[in-house]
């Protein structure tokens, strides 16, 4: 696949980030819309799909089993506690929940009494919770996940010789994207391998052209190349921490 890559160098009027639409009115893509005249649409290229509590039972996960849970995202509690429901499981009161944050921690208020709980955090990732789980080796973990959950978190958890049971609660499915069919977008922001896929589920004979494609971490990047796509915008870099950020230094460098 060739491209030359003068002709790739056009303004950019429209961008397609491959999300659902930030709810409410602040979001730095709005911003970035007002302040460089762009065209910005929103549209998710994959969706979550719970799994049902009688296909759980068939994995023999046994929900009183455990005496903690580690939660990686808000759909991860989401799908918990819609499959405690599901299964009339009552949660104990003294379930410990270990967050990869403290925003999905402050979600729990959505299913709990938070200041009752025993509630952990970290900043961002697994291994900030490296010290406190190490004072709780003794607790049986349940650690809801997608069918495609992060190996990086699980390889964390199996080194810190932690007692934790995968359970897959939710899927991630492709969405149907048919109506973009004839619709061109400058540029496309990728934020998982997954949408990556999506987008060639959808459109099998995908050419870039002149497209410009934006991705957001390591393995991100790592599925568009593995396409034979070219990386245009890679993101989170030193000088652009943000997807935004990326975008729009990359737009006023073709200027």
């Amino acid at each position: 696949m060739k491209f030359n890559l003068e002709e790739r160098k056009v303004k950019v009027k429209s961008v397609l980030v491959t999300l659902p639409e930030p709810e409410g009115e602040k979001s730095p893509y709005y911003d970035l819309a007002s302040s460089l005249n762009l065209k910005i649409d929103f549209r998710s290229f994959i969706h979550v799909e719970g799994v049902a509590g009688k296909d759980i039972r068939k994995d023999k996960i046994n929900l009183a089993d455990f005496s903690a849970v580690i939660l990686t995202s808000r759909t991860a509690a989401d799908h918990y506690f819609r499959v405690c429901e599901e299964m009339r499981f009552d949660v104990p009161a003294d379930m410990k929940y270990f967050c990869l944050s403290e925003s999905i921690a402050l979600y729990l208020q959505k299913y709990i009494q938070y200041r009752k709980r025993k509630i952990f955090f970290g900043k961002q990732t697994a291994k900030d919770l490296a010290e406190v789980l190490k004072k709780h080796t003794a607790e049986k973990f349940l650690y809801p996940c997608s069918d495609v959950a992060a190996e990086a978190t699980e390889t964390f958890l199996k080194a810190q010789g932690i007692d934790f049971t995968p359970a897959v609660l939710f899927k991630t499915v492709v969405s149907d994207l048919s109506d973009l069919a004839d619709v061109f977008y400058d540029v496309i922001v990728f934020f998982s391998p997954s949408s990556v896929q999506s987008l060639y589920t959808n459109f099998p004979q995908f050419k870039q052209n002149n497209t410009r494609i934006a991705a957001f971490g390591k393995t991100t990047q790592q599925a568009i190349i593995d396409a034979g796509l070219i990386l245009d915008i890679p993101a989170p870099t030193p000088e652009a921490p943000s997807m935004t950020m990326a975008i729009e230094q990359y737009i006023k460098s073709l200027k």
